[in-house]
């Protein structure tokens, strides 16, 4: 069955850009912290824009953002974000590139803590979206509920990513996302 029209299963159908995000990682648990720093990053430069203009720029802040490697971004000094401010390639938003940079130091200090990313994470896991919002938005800079929910959607921590009647619904589930146990 095919999902719903009006979801982003739907809209995401064969589109060159959304399909794929959609399709590979959209939902699907993330261990990495690096690329749960991605993830972080490109929900808060989304912030309003599209999702569209965000993934076609994706290239671009990978390269800008040394592959997102935490311990890289983190040690960004004011060149850096000289440098980022003036790459055509990614969002020029001084705050947004700001946040990046003491965000990736935040990463640094929750894996000194906790072993990793993920690890801090999952201990905090389960709490509903009021929850994770009021936790995020006190750790990290640049996070208002929407960031929040669409990082924690897409990195699996809460449900929603996907409509029950998309077939990648299923995928997402037999990888054991966070949301899907309870403690």
């Amino acid at each position: 069955m095919a999902p719903p029209p009006g979801t982003y299963c739907h809209a995401a159908l064969g589109h060159r850009f959304h399909g794929p995000y959609h399709d590979r990682e959209y939902g699907f648990p993330i261990r990495e912290d690096d690329r749960l720093l991605e993830r972080l990053v490109l929900e808060i430069n989304q912030a309003g824009l599209s999702w569209l203009t965000i993934l076609k720029k994706r290239e671009g802040f990978r390269a800008a953002y040394a592959d997102f490697s935490v311990a890289r971004v983190a040690a960004f000094g004011e060149a850096d974000k000289a440098r980022l401010l003036e790459d055509a390639g990614i969002i020029r938003n001084r705050l947004k590139v700001d946040a990046a940079i003491s965000n990736a130091n935040t990463i640094l200090g929750l894996q000194a803590s906790h072993g990793s990313f993920a690890d801090w994470l999952d201990a905090q896991h389960p709490l509903d979206k009021d929850a994770w919002v009021k936790l995020l938005k006190k750790t990290f800079r640049f996070t208002g509920g929407d960031i929040i929910g669409e990082f924690l959607m897409s990195t699996g921590y809460l449900p929603g990513a996907h409509h029950p009647d998309c077939p990648v619904y299923e995928r997402v589930l037999a990888m054991n996302p966070p949301w899907t146990r309870v403690r």
